[in-house]
Parts: C-alpha cells; sequence; structure tokens
C-alpha cells in the first residue's frame, strides 16, 4: 500500500495493537474510510510490521555472541527465556541492560533492538514474556492471541526476575538498566519499583505503575511519549506528580507529532527523526548511570 495512511486508522490501529479491538473489528470499522474490505485489508497489512526490512543488525553479525537463556522466576511461571547478547571481544564484565518487548512477545523487532544495545557496550537481555505459552509464535496475530491468556501478575513477575538475574550474571558487573516498549515500557517502570538495585530506567510509551509503588523507585527516569498517545499520555500528569512528591531524578520526552511506537522501524508508525533522537537521549543515560 503506497497511500498515506488515513488518520482515522492511528486509534483503530492503536486499539487493535492493545487488544481493545478484534482483527474482525478492525477490518470492518476501517472499511468505511479505505474503499470498502479490500481496503481495509490492504490498511491493516500496511499498518503491520516488516521485520526484515527494518532490521538494523543481523542476527549473525560477528561483532555479537549470542545465546538463549532462561532465569528462575519463583514467583512467576517457574522460569523465563530469553535473548541474552554481548558484544564478541568483551573482556571483562559489562554492564546489563533488559529490553522488554510490546504486547507480542520476543519478536525478531525486539531481538534486534537487543543487539542495538549490545552494540552500544552491554549485555543485553531481551526476555519472552510468552515462555509459558511456548515463545512468540512467529507472527503478530498469533502473539496478540497469546499475549492476552498470560497471568498478568505472573507475567510481571517473570520481567522482574529477569531483571535480579541479570545483577548477578557471570558475565555481568552488577550495573543494571531496563529499556521497554509499549508493555515493556511499563514494565520497565514496574521493574524500578520492585528492584531497588536498578540503576536506571527507560521506559517508552509505557503506562505508569501504581502511584503508591513510586516512593519505591531509587533507579533513575528517562521517559519517552508520543505525542498523539491519549491512552498512555493521560497516565503521565499523576504519574509525574507522584515522582516529585518521592523526590526521583527523571526526566520525561514528548515527541511533537508522533504514534504511539513511534520508535518501532518496523511499522509506519514509526518517526525516524524521534526515533533517533529517543535513542540516543537512551545510551547517553545509559552511559551516565552504568558506565
Amino acid at each position: 500500500m503506497t497511500q498515506p495512511i488515513p488518520p482515522q486508522a492511528w486509534p483503530l490501529f492503536d486499539r487493535y495493537v492493545h487488544g481493545d479491538l478484534s482483527r474482525r473489528g478492525f477490518l470492518d470499522q476501517a472499511a468505511v474510510f479505505a474503499g470498502g474490505p479490500a481496503g481495509a485489508a490492504a490498511l491493516l497489512a500496511a499498518l503491520s510490521p516488516n521485520f526484515a526490512a527494518a532490521q538494523q543488525v543481523k542476527p549473525d553479525d560477528m561483532r555479537l555472541a549470542t545465546r538463549r537463556h532462561a532465569f528462575p522466576s519463583p514467583d512467576g511461571n517457574g522460569q523465563v527465556q530469553g535473548y541474552m547478547v554481548k558484544p564478541f571481544n568483551a573482556t571483562g564484565k559489562l554492564p546489563a541492560v533488559l529490553v522488554v518487548h510490546e504486547n507480542r512477545g520476543l519478536n525478531p523487532h525486539i531481538e534486534d533492538i537487543a543487539r542495538r544495545v549490545a552494540l552500544a557496550g552491554y549485555v543485553a537481555y531481551a526476555p519472552d514474556a510468552l515462555t509459558p505459552l511456548g515463545g512468540y509464535p512467529g507472527n503478530e496475530d498469533d502473539a496478540r492471541a497469546l499475549f492476552a491468556k498470560l497471568d498478568p501478575a505472573k507475567a510481571r513477575a517473570d520481567i522482574v526476575a529477569a531483571a535480579r538475574g541479570l545483577l548477578t550474571l557471570a558475565d555481568a558487573n552488577g550495573k543494571l538498566g531496563v529499556v521497554g516498549f509499549c508493555w515493556g515500557g511499563a514494565l520497565s517502570s514496574h521493574v524500578a519499583t520492585q528492584v531497588p538495585e536498578l540503576a536506571v530506567a527507560v521506559p517508552f510509551y509505557g503506562g505508569a505503575p501504581a502511584a503508591e509503588d513510586v516512593p519505591r523507585i531509587k533507579a533513575r527516569l528517562q521517559i519517552h511519549y508520543a505525542a498523539n498517545d491519549e491512552r498512555v499520555n493521560a497516565t503521565w500528569p499523576p504519574f509525574e506528580a507522584a515522582l516529585k512528591a518521592a523526590g526521583v531524578r527523571y526526566e520525561a520526552f514528548t515527541y511533537p507529532g508522533t504514534q504511539h511506537g513511534f520508535n518501532n522501524d518496523t511499522t509506519p508508525r514509526y518517526d525516524a527523526a524521534a526515533a533517533q533522537l529517543a535513542w540516543e537521549r537512551t545510551l547517553a543515560v545509559f552511559k551516565a548511570a552504568l558506565g
């Protein structure tokens, strides 16, 4: 599809992505402004991820060492599996960064993000919250269906367990950061409330933690928001008030003209300029907090 994305499609797609609208519901409503069922199907295809086209770091990049790794998660689903990446020629122990996926599980895009983090000089670990259901199933529609079947409390506990596991990982030096996107953005803030050893958290367009949990945050926060993201942005004013009241060190950025998911370069929501700036800021705060 080469035509511009109709503005009505963005909020509709956001509802679809976050499970508030079925595939059929999206197609039926989009058909009204997309020229009928065929146009709606083409619109959904255009909005859906194209992992191969957006890949920045190849899985077999010789600069990196990759492996699958599982951490125990006694308060969650027993264990959480994920993707571990570090610089191939690393000497000595490195700071670790937890990379938390959107609400689709550990897909190729998040693995690519983990490789980008590793190339910046960190041990990167991307857990898969879909581990108890067999892991990321290989396509976004099936992942979306599986994600709805997760026990939310156990899924959160699995991500926290991964963070704690990185603190004592043999390849890591005990310094820990986290970056996450959408669901993973919310989980990044949640990890900050649960792991006092965390040095820095970088949530991208994620919902806020419970206000009563904010005083437990010891990490430095750098928060990224899309301008056109009413659902998530509504959580920011009370979150900011709680951060100020608790004396948490934070900075927050909103990127004009962007949609939820603007950092995801596999979909048309991607905004190259905003994503580049946000990533530069992310790596800068990691360097400041982790070395």
